[in-house]
């Protein structure tokens, strides 16, 4: 029973990123990648989100993201809003 409920939360979890994801801008669905991860990290299994390879693959698609974010934001010498970084 715990099980079942542990997987409708999972599954629930997954579409509401999803659905999120679709409708956000950029630094929206970023910061929404950043928490998926963040909640991956803190599953029972390391890297590891109940629910299969869906989760996986946008799990990977999150650290992708993030990944493209920092080294593009890394370059930039102004900050979303036009500010200078330096």
């Amino acid at each position: 029973m715990l099980f079942a409920v542990q997987r409708a939360a999972s599954i629930a979890l997954v579409l509401l990123a999803t659905t999120t994801l679709a409708r956000a801008g950029e630094r929206d669905r970023l910061n929404a990648c950043k928490e998926l991860v963040d909640r991956a990290a803190q599953a029972p299994e390391a890297g590891a989100v109940p629910g299969g390879a869906a989760d996986d693959a946008e799990l990977q698609k999150c650290r992708q993201m993030i990944k493209e974010w920092t080294l593009r934001d890394s370059r930039m010498s102004v900050d979303e809003n036009g500010r200078p970084l330096r």
